[in-house]
This record gives C-alpha cells, sequence and structure tokens, in this order.
C-alpha cells in the first residue's frame, strides 16, 4: 500500500509567479456553521485561508458572521438563506459543505441546493452533517460535480456506507464508494489515527503522519478547508489530495512536540509557513 510522506509536498506545492493575482489561485466557497455550530465552518474557513486559497466565501447562518469577520476579514459572507446562494455555488472552482451544517430540514434543502447546481467543472467536498444527511437519502450526492471528496471519520463512514467500523478494510470501503459514486469520480479520505484514501485511479494510500494530540474537536473541519484549498490552487488530481493531507498532518506532529493537545487553528497558523518551506519553482 502507497504511503503518504513528506515528498508529496514538494511534488504539489509551487512557488508563486511575480504576476499572481488572487484568481489563480481558484474560488472556494464553504457552506456550513447553523446557530449552535459556527466555529466549525470558522475553523474550515481558517484552513482554506492559510492554506492559500485565491479567494475565500462563506456561506453560513447570519449570527456567525461578527465571529468570522473578527476572525477571518478575508473571507467574504453571504447569509445562507439568501436566494443569491444558488449563483454563487454555480461560480466557484471547489466548494465545502458540512462543516458545523447541521441535520435539519433547512440543512437538507442547502445539500439538494449544492446537488442541483454544481458542474463538472467544480469540485464538491462533502464533509460532516453533509455526510449524515447523505447517509439518510443517497439521492442528495452532488454526482453532477467533476470531483467529489468525502472526508468522513469512521463513524460518519459507517453511517454512510453501512459498513460498520470493525469490517471497514479495504475492499469493502472501494465497494461502497463505487455504489455512492458510480461513475468513479470520487476520493474517500476515512479519517483515523491512520488515515487511508481511496484515490480515483484506484489506489489506496496510508498517512505516515498524525498524533493523538489532534484527537479533538474541529481537526477535521480544518482538514476539509485545507483541502479545499489545496484544489483551488493545485487541481483536484490525487496528489494535491495527499499533499493536503499530509501537510495538515505534518503540522499537527511540530506541534504536538512541545503541546499535549493540537488545537485545529494552530495547524492553520502553521500552514503559510510550511507551504513556504516546501514550495519549489514550475518545471524544477
Amino acid at each position: 500500500m502507497p504511503e503518504i510522506t513528506d515528498d508529496i509536498l514538494k511534488k504539489v506545492i509551487k512557488v508563486r509567479e511575480s504576476d499572481s493575482y488572487k484568481g489563480k489561485y481558484g474560488r472556494i466557497l464553504l457552506i456550513g456553521g447553523s446557530e449552535n455550530y459556527g466555529g466549525a465552518i470558522i475553523m474550515s474557513t481558517e484552513g482554506a485561508i492559510n492554506s492559500g486559497a485565491g479567494l475565500t466565501a462563506v456561506a453560513t447562518h447570519s449570527v456567525n458572521l461578527t465571529a468570522l469577520h473578527s476572525r477571518d476579514p478575508e473571507a467574504m459572507y453571504i447569509d445562507w438563506r439568501n436566494k443569491n446562494l444558488s449563483d454563487l455555488i454555480k461560480k466557484m472552482d471547489v466548494i465545502v459543505c458540512g462543516p458545523g451544517l447541521g441535520t435539519s430540514d433547512f440543512a437538507k434543502g442547502i445539500v439538494k441546493m449544492l446537488r442541483d447546481n454544481v458542474n463538472e467543472k467544480q469540485t464538491v467536498i462533502l464533509d460532516a452533517s453533509a455526510l449524515d444527511l447523505i447517509s439518510e437519502d443517497k439521492n442528495l450526492m452532488p454526482l453532477n460535480a467533476g470531483h467529489i471528496v468525502l472526508t468522513p471519520h469512521q463513524m460518519e463512514w459507517q453511517r454512510v456506507s453501512q459498513i460498520r467500523i470493525p469490517f471497514q478494510d479495504d475492499k469493502a470501503n472501494k465497494a461502497a464508494l463505487k455504489q455512492l459514486v458510480p461513475n468513479g469520480n470520487a476520493t474517500l479520505i476515512l479519517k483515523s489515527n491512520r488515515t487511508h484514501v481511496y484515490g480515483e485511479d484506484g489506489n489506496v494510500y496510508v498517512n505516515t503522519a498524525g498524533n493523538p494530540g489532534m484527537a479533538t474537536g474541529g481537526m477535521g473541519d480544518t482538514l476539509a478547508g485545507i483541502i479545499g484549498g489545496f484544489i483551488a490552487q493545485f487541481g483536484p488530481s490525487i496528489e494535491t489530495i495527499l499533499a493536503a493531507v499530509y501537510i495538515h498532518s505534518l503540522a499537527g506532529d511540530i506541534l504536538y512536540k512541545e503541546n499535549y493537545v493540537v488545537k485545529p487553528t494552530e495547524i492553520s497558523k502553521l500552514l503559510p509557513r510550511l507551504m513556504k518551506k516546501n514550495a519549489i519553482k514550475s518545471g524544477k
């Protein structure tokens, strides 16, 4: 089984050209953050911004606006009840849906809206509540997207796939993923102490980084944002996804050397320096 190691970062992260502008680095929309779970979408947003997404927009409950703009003024805001949200979805390169979304009827309507407005040029990352809603209604899967990335932890995957955790082996997981997304344009990132990534290329990759200090709320929300930020900049290849998974854990390992608990927000803060250290010039 191929391992995800630090060499993947230099394969993906490129030095930015001098004539750069934000439009070159992708447009990402993050959808989530109900009344009680605003922190989830904020942590996901910080993952996207700090991993270098060019233009970041957030659709969330209005109660989260002050906290969002206090922490992340770089992000644009739209009230997720705004009728123009469907038009915004169509304009984005990457959509992350699920962190803190909840499973209300309104949340289900958001996932339906996403399903009905994405196209083959876009990548959709489904996390947390979005996966729980899909586990209840498989017709919510946004199959029109060009690429779909699922980021469940093992219990979420049990709900989606109906495979109990002890039986989540590679063969069963591949079969379940194929059933969920028959045309094969999906990547499954199954989060655990040794995260496995099931790529569109048919391979299964195992992450070699990570530590028990990362077992805290918001870690997965942050990862979803980082994956979105990487795909927005570097494209939806398996290499890009593997690099996002690895740098998230690498940052966690660096912080764990001096901390008992690793905070997701501290991982996001560390990303720009780690990306600078690992960036190479295009063509080199």
